[in-house]
């Protein structure tokens, strides 16, 4: 309703009924619902609001019916949605989510904020002074609870078991900025921010490190200070003149030298705070950043007879992270493999991960990216991942990615063979400009065990009065999927008439298809 909106919605309900005179059964009759749909609505007041629901009743018939491949797999039901305002400095975000993740058909644990609601206050000049003056205030609900069914083979009976760990938190952070930008080749942006967090529940005190610490309904107030400061330079350029290369009448290479300082006040009841997100994760002690970074630049005219523009062609960062507290290597989010790490015992390092990344555009078609996570203790690989896509207008996508986690058998969360993976992804579409003809392709690829993981293969034909879609599937998820059914192949067949609609296969199958 109104201009800028719009929203979708599907709903469905499946009755299962058993037929008479059958001695035995691999499943029960019963009566499930799967809702979709999501909403962009502009409100009055400059407000906006979103919402999404991707909900089922019963992850069984979820699994064992939908015939997409992805949704065959899906072991996660959500819904959610969030306000948005600005006025003038202020900026307000309400939003409510909650996911539930699916271990079998008898255990989940949910999790989200019901609701998260932040106000802040935009930056504005301290007075006459350089300096930037800012707050901000939330509120969140987070949702935390374990939920297991247990079934008595004898009698039946079912069980359950609910662990509710969620909590009320409250944060308000003032902050004031100063930013130093009296030379292009050197400057430095500093932050002082103060933070008062207050949480409704905490953990019980133990003098056990090994003892898996209990929820206890009793408040817990955390105040801190922390003291950042962003370096860079001094910057090295160097441009080179190239007027009949035929790529670029103009390159760059710039070379730029940065350093981060955190310094975070102690947090004394660091122990008794229940982590969530961020907010959590202060521990105290100092972090310092530092890296180096290669830009390479090049001018270059898009359109013939125009003017060149200059733009990132080509960069590589290379940087590492030192704590004064060693626990802070569990918590830092920087890193994709800190969260890892944190699940773990005895991986606390004065060092990150030292982290090496490249990306690549020389084209508005083509792009390229890699990131590698190396060890500084061991000496060994951690995570490397790289992907590449190119678009040819609008008639041609194509995708390609590979990411593999190292085996380091000192180090805990790396040292289980079992979790060492190597896998390659990808996918294409390709279609007329006119879209009557057109197909789609897509792979998972497990390298180390050797397996096809999915696969999908897609044409389609549309003329004025019909179109004609088919697909084939095929995936095998492996023994350990809690997929109902782990592996299989299958062949659909969709078409259209003109005034008429569409028929196509019921709960999933041929997404993306242009029908």
């Amino acid at each position: 309703m109104g201009p800028g909106s719009d929203g979708d919605f599907r709903a469905s309900m499946l009755d299962e009924v058993l037929p008479t005179g059958l001695s035995t059964t691999t499943t029960s009759a019963q009566r499930s619902y799967d809702i979709r749909g999501n909403l962009n609505q502009i409100l009055p007041f400059n407000l906006r609001a979103q919402a999404n629901v991707n909900y089922f009743s019963s992850i069984v018939s979820s699994q064992t019916y939908n015939v997409n491949i992805q949704d065959a797999s899906r072991n996660n039901r959500s819904y959610g949605g969030n306000i948005v305002g600005a006025w003038r400095n202020y900026t307000l975000n309400a939003t409510l989510n909650q996911s539930e993740y699916f271990f079998d058909a008898n255990s989940s644990t949910i999790g989200g904020t019901w609701p998260r609601v932040s106000l802040m206050r935009n930056e504005r000049p301290l007075g006459n002074s350089q300096m930037y003056v800012s707050v901000s205030g939330e509120y969140a609900r987070q949702l935390r609870e374990t939920k297991s069914t247990t079934i008595d083979a004898t009698t039946g009976l079912r069980t359950n078991a609910d662990v509710d760990t969620g909590l009320s938190r409250l944060d308000v952070s003032p902050q004031i900025r100063y930013p130093f930008k009296k030379w292009q080749w050197f400057t430095v942006n500093s932050t002082l921010s103060w933070r008062d967090t207050y949480y409704s529940r905490s953990y019980e005190p133990t003098d056990d490190p090994a003892v898996q610490p209990k929820v206890i309904d009793v408040g817990l107030n955390r105040p801190l200070f922390t003291i950042q400061s962003q370096i860079v330079g001094p910057v090295f350029n160097r441009v080179w003149d190239t007027p009949g290369n035929g790529y670029a009448e103009k390159f760059k290479h710039s070379i730029e030298p940065v350093l981060t300082i955190d310094k975070t006040s102690s947090v004394d009841n660091f122990t008794q705070i229940i982590q969530f997100d961020g907010i959590d994760s202060y521990v105290g002690g100092t972090r310092y950043t530092y890296g180096l970074n290669n830009r390479f630049y090049a001018k270059r005219s898009l359109v013939p007879g125009q003017p060149g523009q200059s733009r990132e062609i080509f960069d590589v960062e290379l940087s590492q992270s030192y704590y004064t507290d060693q626990r802070q290597s569990l918590y830092d989010r920087q890193y994709q493999t800190g969260t890892l790490l944190g699940t773990a015992v005895q991986t606390a390092s004065h060092f990150s991960a030292i982290v090496l990344s490249g990306r690549a555009m020389p084209t508005n078609e083509l792009n390229a990216t890699v990131r590698a996570e190396f060890d500084a203790r061991y000496h060994a690989l951690r995570t490397i991942s790289a992907q590449g896509s190119y678009a040819w207008g609008q008639q041609v996508q194509a995708t390609l990615g590979w990411s593999k986690n190292g085996y380091i058998p000192e180090l805990a969360g790396f040292n289980d063979p079992n979790l060492v993976d190597q896998s390659v992804n990808g996918s294409t579409n390709v279609h007329t400009k006119d879209n009557r003809y057109g197909g789609l392709y897509s792979f998972n690829y497990n390298v180390r065990q050797g397996l096809l993981v999915q696969q999908q293969i897609t044409g389609f034909y549309n003329a004025q009065c019909c179109g004609l879609a088919f697909q084939y599937q095929t995936y095998n998820y492996g023994s350990s999927s809690i997929a109902l059914v782990p592996a299989d192949r299958r062949f659909f067949l969709s078409f259209t008439l003109a005034g008429l609609g569409n028929f196509s296969p019921f709960n999933g199958a041929m997404n993306g298809v242009p029908r």
